[in-house]
């Protein structure tokens, strides 16, 4: 079984026999939503934003930004790659951009 977000338990089996495995990078735009107001103060210079749930090759849906092109640009069934970006010098963020 697949599963994201990381956590310390297996959600089904309470097993915490987990592991770590490497991802593709590619997936696929399962819905989303442009943000084009309404957010707090520290978001404003990144208006208008979109936020996503992309289907990974792999089985996992995670929550994400889709970058790197115009929010009219993006579609539902979009194929996207990974990049990131490094917030701190200790976190760095998965988004997603257009797959060429």
């Amino acid at each position: 079984m697949k599963i994201f977000y990381p956590r310390k338990y297996c959600p089904e089996c309470w097993s915490s026999n987990l592991f770590y495995s490497e991802a593709s990078g590619k997936g696929k735009i399962f819905t989303y939503s442009v943000t084009m107001d309404g957010v707090e103060k520290k978001f404003m210079d990144d208006l208008p934003f979109v936020l996503a749930l992309v289907d990974l090759d792999e089985g996992v849906r995670m929550m994400t930004n889709i970058v790197e092109c115009q929010p009219e640009d993006v579609s539902i069934g979009m194929d996207v790659e990974v990049v990131f970006e490094d917030v701190t010098d200790e976190i760095t963020l998965p988004k997603w951009k257009p797959a060429k």
